[in-house]
């Protein structure tokens, strides 16, 4: 996994999840207890079944190779790390001094989190509920479970298409924005019992439980946009006694309850459902993604060769490279900027090109 011909390991790392990242990290830390007492990972520690994996590959690898993740974060000059999931594991790791190599949070570029995740999931959501389910959104009852940039994204299809949608939220900021949008925030109590679609956004575990599905109505959707496939309960629900499970098509299951025999229709086994039941997000706004990816790996470069700025810490795009990730992007939408006179530039204290925006500054 990860190997590179006639070298250690690649000298930097373009990450979407965090999952090659942690591989490394996770696979010098169980090396190091290898050298010291012999001992190996043991995947059946674990119940969730992403860590499993990359437990049972390092139990494999080590004892061919007892130092190759040791060398591969020696080799790694750098990370760029698109999602928010993955932007959290690098904080989490920064804060413990246990991050191996400085790290580029592509995730909060604004052409990243305002564009992929608003914009992208506005477009993908509805596309891959409607190739599994081929359902009729408009009229139906659709919950949405997280209301930061995923969760607009996903609201605002849904009621495009003419579902009546509720939301749900912890953050008081992010549940004004909903009621101000004219959205309903609920709680997942409140509501379970109508609810026609559920889509899950919020980056965090145990959202939609089996407590929950159990009281869902016949023939929910259910699904996830937003994290792993533990944001829905899958793990409970896939092992309660006595469920029997129709499969419909590929990626779409139905989950029968054997008392009441009520059925949950479950998209892409709970992963990530524009994924597993669509194509992902268009080209066109995976670009504005993509090309911060580029840049922030130009910069890692930059650093590694040149400057040698970077800790072992996350840091952002600055923001004059946000703007010309926006500005590259505006030619294809047949849009023309208007600029600002140098008088103009002055009054209100930028220059001419840009920034045109502190880094304060909430688009």
């Amino acid at each position: 996994m990860m190997t590179v011909p006639g070298a250690d390991g690649c000298d930097q790392l373009v990450d979407d999840g965090g999952d090659a990242t942690l591989l490394i990290h996770k696979g010098k830390e169980f090396e190091a207890k290898y050298a010291k007492d012999g001992s190996l990972p043991d995947p059946a520690s674990t119940n969730n079944a992403e860590f499993k994996c990359i437990l049972q590959l390092l139990k494999d690898s080590i004892p061919l190779d007892k130092t190759k993740y040791t060398r591969m974060a020696v080799q790694c000059k750098g990370v760029s790390e698109e999602t928010t999931t993955g932007v959290l594991r690098l904080r989490e790791m920064a804060a413990k001094n246990e991050l191996l190599f400085p790290a580029i949070n592509v995730n909060d570029c604004v052409t990243k989190s305002k564009f992929d995740n608003v914009y992208g999931c506005r477009h993908s959501l509805p596309d891959s509920i409607m190739r599994a389910t081929d359902v009729m959104i408009g009229g139906k009852r659709a919950l949405v479970c997280g209301y930061g940039d995923v969760g607009k994204g996903c609201a605002f299809a849904l009621r495009g298409a003419g579902a009546r949608v509720l939301i749900t939220e912890i953050d008081p900021i992010n549940a004004l924005q909903a009621c101000m949008e004219g959205f309903q925030v609920v709680t997942m109590e409140d509501c379970v019992h109508e609810i026609d679609i559920f889509t899950s956004a919020t980056g965090n575990f145990k959202i939609i439980t089996l407590e929950h599905m159990k009281k869902m109505k016949n023939n929910a959707i259910v699904c996830n946009i937003g994290h792993f496939d533990n944001e829905i309960d899958m793990e409970d629900l896939e092992q309660f006694p006595g469920m029997t499970v129709e499969n419909i098509k590929p990626q779409v299951d139905r989950f029968v309850f054997p008392t009441s025999g009520n059925g949950v229709i479950v998209l892409a086994s709970g992963r990530l459902v524009n994924l597993g039941c669509a194509t992902g997000h268009p080209s066109f706004v995976m670009s504005c993604s993509f090309t911060n990816q580029v840049l922030a790996q130009l910069d890692l470069l930059k650093n590694w060769k040149e400057t040698k700025a970077y800790k072992n810490d996350v840091y952002l795009l600055p923001k004059h490279l946000d703007e010309k990730v926006a500005l590259l992007h505006l030619p294809a939408l047949g849009a023309h900027l208007t600029t600002l006179s140098q008088e103009q530039a002055d009054y209100i204290g930028v220059k001419v090109n840009g920034p045109f925006k502190n880094d304060t500054y909430r688009y």
